[in-house]
């Protein structure tokens, strides 16, 4: 569904006009902003299918930090993978990393772990790994990368649009104080069972994570 078809999905619901341009109007401007903020609850309520993506990397030698491109700050690292060794990376602390580095005698070869380093000046997350890269490798970041901010008429909601629609309706109606029909806490109940079904949708895709252990 396009920004556009959610605007006004949302509007007709709140017996407004329905716009062509998502910035047509003050209101549409509003209902925009409500729509994004609906969109971002959502997207960080489980780790969407749709947001899933893999992020590869090739290292250079003597360097070990890396950018996630496009990644942002809202990133969720699910497994990392050195495709060249064939072994999956394993998650050390920051101070693993500098004892490792600083503390003790710094080694080369090929990346076993990872850890976060802040974000680059594009704001997108960094990653340690270690040891430091003594060449070329291939890694692999699988990872759950949110989707920004809608903003032109085009752009496509990647995760399920009935919660966003209804979340974001429950928004503008308690912003109004009234919708001449239902009342805002139903609105916000209507959007909460829409969200738990997706999951419940969603997590069916992956069975395996719904597996919890005992330590």
């Amino acid at each position: 569904m396009t920004y556009l078809d959610l605007m006004n999905s949302v509007l007709r619901r709140l017996r407004e006009e329905e716009v062509n341009n998502v910035t047509e109007s003050t209101y549409a401007k509003m209902a925009g902003d409500f729509i994004n903020d609906a969109k971002t609850l959502v997207s960080q309520a489980t780790d969407w299918s749709a947001l899933r993506e893999t992020i590869t990397i090739s290292t250079t030698a003597s360097d070990n930090t890396y950018s996630l491109t496009n990644s942002g700050d809202n990133v969720k690292v699910m497994s990392v993978l050195n495709d060249t060794q064939n072994c999956f990376m394993e998650y050390q602390t920051k101070d693993w990393f500098n004892d490792a580095l600083y503390i003790a005698e710094a080694v080369e070869g090929a990346p076993k772990y990872f850890t976060y380093n802040g974000l680059d000046s594009n704001g997108d997350t960094q990653v340690l790994v270690g040891p430091i890269p003594d060449g070329v490798y291939s890694l692999r970041f699988d990872v759950v990368k949110r989707q920004g901010d809608l903003t032109s008429n085009s752009d496509k909601l990647l995760i399920p649009s009935q919660p966003v629609v209804h979340l974001a309706i429950a928004l503008l109606a308690r912003e109004r104080g009234e919708t001449g029909g239902t009342s805002t806490a139903e609105y916000f109940t209507i959007a909460n069972q829409y969200l738990s079904d997706a999951v419940a949708i969603d997590a069916a895709k992956h069975p395996e994570e719904m597996i919890f252990r005992t330590i």
